[in-house]
């Protein structure tokens, strides 16, 4: 075989080397044949290689990944937040059927615009502030009661459904959540759309910039005044949930997020007689408000002057006699007769007791 040589020169000192190369080594010139066909050769056997080695790469086992839009808290269209949504409301005397219900005929409506933005100044401006919620609740129940009261001056049969005026607050430890309850004029399904989804336009404009000037005590005052103290509820809750019974309407439920809201006739029927029940689903940050002592304290400090009793329910554990199961069996034992036996029952007819808490 031929072995065609390259002549390369380099200059060193003033001094020409000449080597010899192999054809490998030498660049190819394009234009001659013999250089044409080993180029496209080699090209070849390069792009043959690369699809050999792309082919035997290792394939990995391994397990598909959870999905991650499912996040522990998830989106409102998750599946799984609507389940555990149901599953974490759990509203006095209902079943999980009924709740379906509840969610399946609800009507859906969006806040007025000025709502959304007052509740975010609210939210943001009172934050320090948060037990301002359970004075605004009470005057909220003051208010009601003190309306259906003036009603019975004149129409004592108002009253019929429930005699009793009073508010009535009940922490829920196992389910973080605070009811507050009165027994007041209650609403009808266009009253829970219209007081507790818009506002009026009478000093809406005024109330805004004044709260936007973000002075917290001033703006603790304000709700009252403008009689928005409701949306304060957000200022713990996460939901919102109020029942409510007028005496004009049947019992209803209203439902928000903060977001939007809905309303639903209770599948339930008429567990309330007469009066709004305002359920907090507390966020974590707020179940201090859980506690019989904050509650009594914040009681004493902001609704002292309400002119209707608050009762407040509580639990204790006490020591309580519990008596016990007699033996059954009453067979004579090895050297006692039946007579034994007898007079043995007689010296413990006295029951035995033991004490236990409940």
């Amino acid at each position: 075989r031929r072995v065609r040589k390259a002549v390369v020169s380099t200059q060193s000192t003033g001094s020409s080397q000449t080597h010899t190369l192999p054809c490998c080594c030498r660049p190819f010139i394009l234009g001659s044949s013999c250089d044409m066909k080993l180029y496209l050769l080699g090209l070849v056997c390069l792009v043959t290689l690369s699809g050999l080695c792309r082919a035997e790469d290792p394939i990995v086992e391994g397990t598909v990944e959870e999905d991650l839009g499912k996040s522990t808290i998830g989106s409102k269209t998750d599946d799984e937040t609507v389940e555990r949504e149901e599953e974490a409301i759990k509203l006095d005397g209902m079943n999980v059927a009924q709740m379906k219900q509840l969610r399946e005929s609800a009507e859906k409506h969006t806040y007025q615009a000025e709502v959304n933005r007052m509740m975010k100044l609210i939210i943001n401006s009172l934050y320090r502030n948060k037990e301002i919620f359970l004075r605004e609740l009470i005057s909220n129940a003051s208010d009601a009661l003190d309306k259906i009261r003036f009603l019975s001056l004149t129409d004592p049969s108002v009253l019929s459904a429930t005699p009793d005026l009073k508010v009535m607050i009940k922490p829920d430890k196992e389910n973080h959540a605070l009811h507050i309850i009165d027994t007041g004029i209650g609403m009808t399904h266009d009253d829970l759309v219209k007081n507790l989804g818009t506002i009026a336009k009478s000093g809406t404009s005024e109330f805004l910039a004044k709260m936007e000037e973000g002075d917290t005590e001033v703006s603790s005052d304000l709700i009252g005044q403008f009689g928005v103290g409701f949306y304060s509820a957000f200022l713990v809750a996460d939901t919102v949930v109020v029942t409510s019974k007028n005496n004009a309407d049947e019992q209803w439920v209203w439902e928000s997020d903060a977001s939007s809201f809905t309303v639903a006739k209770d599948p339930r029927g008429d567990t309330l007689g007469r009066g709004t029940h305002i359920s907090l689903f507390l966020k974590e940050e707020a179940y201090d408000f859980l506690e019989e002592h904050t509650i009594k304290d914040l009681v004493k400090k902001y609704s002292q002057f309400i002119n209707f009793p608050i009762h407040m329910w509580t639990s204790r554990t006490e020591k309580v006699e519990e008596a016990v199961e007699p033996e059954a069996d009453a067979t004579p034992k090895e050297g006692e007769t039946d007579d034994d036996v007898k007079v043995e029952d007689e010296d413990d007819e006295k029951p035995k007791v033991k004490m236990v808490d409940k």
